[in-house]
């Protein structure tokens, strides 16, 4: 079974434009996913990026024109500017890390569930009732959000460390099972490519 560690960011614009393609690109090629959140400020520091509001206004400016664009495209509901982000990562990360563990549910479906909160239902993702609501739509045991923080937060730092080694550097990042990296919700396309000529 092929397989693609998936490095993203549960408050990241271009990871929630992703949808649930990867998921679908999985299924087609007989794949597995291994959800890796991470923090993707700290990701910045350590590989050359910049936060959004420290960018040249002429970046800013596209990103405005650019995010919107792409929600069109794939027909998603989004909000530019929603009213809880940035906010707190974490809560989020670690619950998708428990689940990932406890299993019964789609890991995927929860991880997008966060990222839709966040860019189209302006819910703050840190918030614990939001966390629990996420959990159990996604088919997991909400009592998740409060068991595991001390796993999730081991994993979370962990899963930083990884993709600096890696060579990740934003999100969503997608790494195949033979090294092959692709960043960016717009690189799916070559990403199932890749797995279709792998499996040739």
């Amino acid at each position: 079974m092929a397989k693609i560690d998936y490095y993203f960011a549960t408050l990241s614009p271009y990871a929630y434009l992703a949808g649930d393609r990867l998921e679908k690109i999985a299924a087609r090629h007989g794949a597995s996913v291994t959800y890796k959140p991470l923090d993707l400020i700290a990701l910045f520091s350590r590989t050359g990026g910049t936060p959004v509001p420290q960018r040249h206004p002429a970046r800013q400016a596209y990103r405005a024109i650019e995010l919107p664009r792409q929600a069109r495209k794939h027909d998603m509901p989004f909000n530019l500017a929603p009213a809880h982000w940035p906010t707190n990562p974490a809560p989020s990360s670690y619950a998708i890390i428990a689940a990932q563990v406890a299993g019964g549910g789609d890991v995927g479906k929860l991880a997008q569930g966060f990222l839709r909160a966040c860019w189209a239902e302006d819910k703050d993702i840190a918030e614990n009732d939001v966390v629990r609501d996420c959990l159990s739509a996604a088919g997991f045991d909400p009592a998740l959000a409060d068991s595991g923080l001390l796993q999730g937060a081991e994993t979370y730092a962990a899963n930083l460390e990884e993709a600096v080694e890696r060579g990740v550097f934003g999100a969503p990042f997608y790494i195949t099972e033979d090294g092959e990296p692709f960043w960016g919700q717009d690189r799916l396309d070559e990403l199932d490519a890749h797995l279709a000529r792998s499996a040739a």
